[in-house]
């Protein structure tokens, strides 16, 4: 029997990285430009969290958590604590989940 056969598989929400990665951020941040006036309140909600979302998203993917079933909502949070950004909701928590999934 080959050895790679008596090696256990880890489960899928487990990490295959050997060590713990570290979570680099940006060293400025980005200038931030005055939103179009004239818009709908919800149209800046929708547009703010699906900001949130994708930081959210590519930070996760950065310290190895590369499947949406893998992002629980407390490991949504804990990264938004890890990167700065306030505690997301959960609408929020599931829009990172959707972008992990669709952006594939």
């Amino acid at each position: 029997m080959p050895a790679a056969a008596l090696k256990p598989k880890p489960l899928p929400t487990q990490s295959t990285a050997k060590r713990p990665v570290r979570l680099e951020t940006p060293c400025a941040p980005v200038a931030k430009r005055p939103l179009p006036a004239g818009r709908p309140r919800e149209w800046y909600v929708t547009h703010n969290r699906r900001l949130k979302a994708m930081r959210l998203a590519i930070a996760l993917l950065d310290s190895g958590v590369y499947l949406p079933d893998q992002a629980r909502d407390e490991t949504i949070r804990s990264t938004a604590e890890l990167i700065g950004v306030h505690p997301p909701s959960d609408t929020t928590c599931h829009m990172v989940r959707a972008f992990m999934r669709y952006n594939r």
